[in-house]
């Protein structure tokens, strides 16, 4: 059995975490009251932003994985990491992943013109937020100490 201190025990894969959020908000838009953003008249305004905004959402998370290779660690929060990545991207925030997520959600939430995934994106976050990050600083201040300590004085955790 592996030691229960080997990784920051996140079971969930935080993808998972933000397609069962934007499910549920579909369903609700699907089952329930319909809640559009906009005029459907006025969508296309929404399409510009949310392909801007998916940009956006691409780049962070490619830059965050570009970093856990360029350290060859494992981005995957339920396995072992072997390195601390603050270079790149990590310079700003100690999430761009789940930035990148959160905007990727976003992004498709403007393009579909719905408020329900919008509204369920707040306890995605919270989940996020408190079942994975917190997890992973716990195991990431345990495992490299001062170091991850001095880093999270210096760069927020979002951005």
């Amino acid at each position: 059995m592996p030691d229960p201190g080997s990784n920051p025990g996140v079971r969930f894969p935080p993808p998972l975490i933000f397609a069962l959020g934007l499910g549920a908000g579909l369903a609700l838009e699907h089952f329930h009251v319909a809640l559009p953003l906009l005029d459907p008249a006025r969508a296309w305004w929404l399409d510009l932003h949310a392909a801007a905004i998916g940009l956006v959402a691409v780049w962070l998370i490619g830059s965050a994985l570009g970093g856990f290779r360029r350290k060859g660690t494992d981005p995957r929060p339920w396995r072992e990491d072997s390195a601390l990545v603050v270079e790149g991207i990590y310079e700003y925030s100690r999430n761009p992943m789940y930035l990148g997520m959160a905007l990727a959600y976003g992004a498709i939430t403007l393009a579909l013109n719905s408020l329900w995934p919008l509204l369920t994106l707040v306890p995605v976050l919270l989940v996020v937020r408190y079942y994975v990050i917190a997890r992973e600083e716990r195991y990431l201040t345990a495992l490299f100490g001062e170091a991850y300590r001095d880093y999270c004085r210096q760069v927020r955790r979002w951005f």
